[in-house]
């Protein structure tokens, strides 16, 4: 495996995208590989590691290629800045399709809580203005293959918002029009990539509501998913097992550790 820290922009270091890339031996000849770019959640406060290199083990162990993205957060997440750092990572994935062993057809995105808010923006609003990093940026580049959307901060509408994500989105400016513009499940259209899609019943932090709602939006849009809403388990999850789950009561979940096989598997389908 060989690592790289990639500094998307020079005005701010902290926003990187850290490769792990399959050294594959040239007796092995190795296609291209599918991509996977990893969003860690934290309420756009700060990145969870829990949702960071051990959901990257699982899908480079899978057959991936993969990249951790620290996007940009507090006092930096006021849309469309995260959105053009998640944009700048497709791109240069894409454009470094060869150097990573990469199929740039297949790069998708995976998020967790807010870092699944992010996935869900770029899985949404590719095409917008707003997301392009420059403006001659050719059509379609930063454009997923797929989203996994993982119990996800979806809308910024009370009262299913989550408040914290919602201030920030919105530099603490949540009104009809910002409400409008980065609540994921109004921007779905047709121009809107598939997602796997998964959260808890009881889950008291970002209500389930939130992965309803995208579903619902994707339905009428005729955008297919796959949506999974297990009865029991916290907020944050991560892999839902003894690798993130601290020893704390409740947090290793076998029926639900599922998710990851069922993710992994549900990007493989998508060709």
């Amino acid at each position: 495996m060989t690592h790289e820290t990639v500094y998307l922009k020079e005005e701010n270091k902290a926003i990187t995208l850290k490769t792990y890339i399959s050294g594959d031996e040239p007796e092995i000849c190795a296609k291209p590989r599918p991509a996977v770019i990893v969003i860690p959640g934290g309420a756009y406060f700060f990145w969870s590691d829990r949702e960071a290199e051990p959901i990257v083990k699982r899908f480079f162990a899978a057959g991936f290629n993969c990249f951790l993205l620290h996007y940009s957060i507090r006092p930096h997440a006021k849309f469309p800045t995260p959105l053009q750092d998640i944009s700048r990572a497709i791109i240069h994935i894409k454009e470094n399709a060869e150097k990573y062993n990469v199929d740039p057809e297949r790069v998708f995105v995976c998020g967790f809580s807010a870092g699944g808010h992010l996935a869900a923006s770029i899985g949404t609003m590719w095409h917008r203005e707003d997301a392009k990093p420059w403006p001659d940026m050719p059509e379609g580049l930063n454009k997923p293959r797929g989203m996994v959307l993982c119990y996800p901060v979806i809308t910024l509408e009370p009262p299913h918002a989550h408040e914290t994500c919602a201030n920030e989105v919105t530099g603490n400016n949540v009104n009809e029009e910002t409400i409008e513009l980065y609540s994921c499940e109004k921007q779905v259209s047709d121009k809107t990539v598939p997602a796997y899609i998964w959260t808890t019943f009881d889950d008291d932090c970002v209500d389930s509501e939130n992965s309803l709602m995208m579903a619902s939006a994707m339905k009428a849009a005729g955008v297919p998913f796959e949506l999974h809403i297990f009865p029991k388990g916290p907020h944050g999850l991560a892999t839902a097992d003894e690798e993130t789950s601290r020893g704390w009561e409740g947090w290793s979940l076998p029926d639900v550790a599922t998710w990851l096989d069922e993710a992994i598997a549900w990007c493989k389908s998508q060709k």
